[in-house]
């Protein structure tokens, strides 16, 4: 077998573990409320940690992992994630809980971005490279879509804490095949750090996804959230100006002013405002408006997950020879196709209705992964990989956020005899975010438009230092 398949294959169990802990859990918060005598906020908090750190980090990590090794940053990632994974498991306690599903997130951050940037890193050949991020894609679309039904089964076979020892074998089972198998990998000459950009950045991106949590809560015109719009605007805008200044910045502000990067990014904030949205309306309304069990909800979700993971590596197929533009638009048509089947669904539907309108989402999920990757890390040279994976990794963490949150406040206050009803504007939210997917898909590059990647050129630190940006 190819080694560098191996290679995708290790880099995939990564992305699995982050994938599922990001859904799975939610299906378990009724188990873990009764479990630990906990209500509705703390419950939340287990999630929100998760992806407070998460989306917080991404970036950072990975800058750190392109000066000090894509290889050893991604090991230390997965020690901290299965060791974090064993405290949630064992927690006695919601506050304890909660604390672990923060060290998780820690992990979690050292390991999609890194992952990907290993990838890119081993697998350079472009068409070969599209259809790695296809298998990539297909991986993170069945690890998102599948959560609700793996976590329930587990919830409903073995309890809540199951879905966190589950993550233990996984995580050895990465160390043994990176250790073997997986080369190390670094820029050329080590970037100096930047220890004011990355504190600057965690400010921004972890308020921006704080105030998506706590807006539906604390009120969007409250005083508390006015004061994190304004933290939030004023770290935006020192971080602007210390990276424009900076020779060796942590993100080059240039790089979104590459229209493909720039829609690559855009699109990961829409595909994932529509996912999370989706599996919060679906989450509620089949459990509380229904009174299916978890098991239950993931079985109707089931549909949405087989089709992401079957039309992600034809995703990367097509990218490999057409470029990414037909993909997204399939992505765009299917995504609004969905959501507007679903805002159709009258107050008492055929739960096959629903399945058959999460079929079509999942058909859109799965082929907008590939190219909106692809495109983002295409075009730059090795030495930025890592960042160029963790820009679009935290641009996905942020559309869940605001999906999420946009889901809840459509639903806030909704007895569950109208949550079908105070669902549709959900939905439509999610047909929306699937035209702007069509739109985003006119910047997307086509075979004829595609040039060679940088990276066949010398690899002198000229060359890696000089971004394509003019091209």
């Amino acid at each position: 077998m190819d080694r560098r398949w191996t290679v995708l294959a290790t880099c995939c169990l990564s992305l699995f573990l982050v994938g599922l802990d990001t859904t799975a859990v939610n299906v378990a918060l009724p188990a873990i409320g009764a479990g630990l005598d906990v209500g509705t906020r703390g419950l939340e908090w287990t999630v929100d940690a998760y992806t407070l750190v998460l989306a917080s980090l991404l970036i950072t990590s990975g800058a750190l992992a392109d000066r000090f090794g894509r290889r050893r940053v991604f090991r230390l990632g997965l020690v901290v994630f299965g060791v974090a994974s064993v405290a949630c498991a064992l927690a006695p306690t919601a506050g304890v809980l909660v604390a672990a599903r923060a060290a998780q997130g820690v992990g979690g951050a050292m390991l999609s971005p890194v992952a990907l940037a290993i990838v890119v890193n081993v697998i350079t050949e472009p068409r070969r490279r599209a259809r790695a991020i296809g298998v990539w894609a297909a991986v993170f679309g069945a690890s998102m879509a599948a959560g609700p039904l793996v976590g329930g089964v587990l919830v409903a076979e073995s309890g809540w804490r199951s879905v966190f020892w589950i993550n233990v074998p996984v995580v050895v089972a990465a160390l043994v095949l990176t250790a073997v198998f997986v080369p190390e990998s670094r820029a050329e000459r080590p970037r100096r750090l930047d220890g004011w950009g990355q504190l600057l950045l965690a400010v921004v991106v972890g308020g921006a996804v704080a105030a998506l949590i706590e807006g539906p809560h604390l009120g969007w015109g409250s005083p508390a959230m006015l004061a994190g719009y304004v933290a939030v605007a004023v770290a935006l805008g020192a971080f602007a100006g210390v990276e424009a200044r900076r020779e060796e910045p942590l993100v080059d502000p240039r790089l979104f002013r590459r229209p493909p990067f720039l829609a690559a990014a855009v699109g990961a904030v829409v595909v994932f405002v529509a996912l999370g949205a989706t599996l919060l309306l679906t989450t509620l309304y089949l459990q509380h408006a229904r009174g299916m069990s978890p098991m239950a909800v993931g079985l109707v979700t089931l549909p949405m997950a087989i089709a992401a993971t079957v039309c992600a590596p034809l995703s990367g197929v097509l990218v490999g020879r057409f470029g990414a533009r037909p993909p997204l638009l399939l992505a765009g048509a299917f995504l609004t196709a969905g959501g507007l089947g679903a805002v159709g669904i009258g107050p008492h539907p055929d739960v096959r209705l629903l399945s058959s309108a999460l079929l079509l989402i999942g058909v859109g999920f799965g082929f907008a992964n590939a190219p909106i990757t692809n495109t983002a890390v295409s075009g730059l040279p090795p030495a930025h990989a890592g960042v160029a994976g963790a820009i679009t990794s935290t641009a996905r963490q942020l559309g869940s956020a605001l999906g999420v949150a946009a889901a809840g406040g459509f639903l806030a206050g909704a007895a569950p005899a109208r949550l079908a009803e105070a669902s549709r504007p959900g939905w439509s939210l999610v047909a929306a975010c699937g035209l702007l997917v069509l739109i985003t898909a006119l910047a997307a590059p086509t075979a004829a438009s595609r040039r060679k990647p940088p990276m066949n050129a010398p690899k002198t630190e000229t060359n890696e230092q000089r971004l394509p940006l003019h091209r």
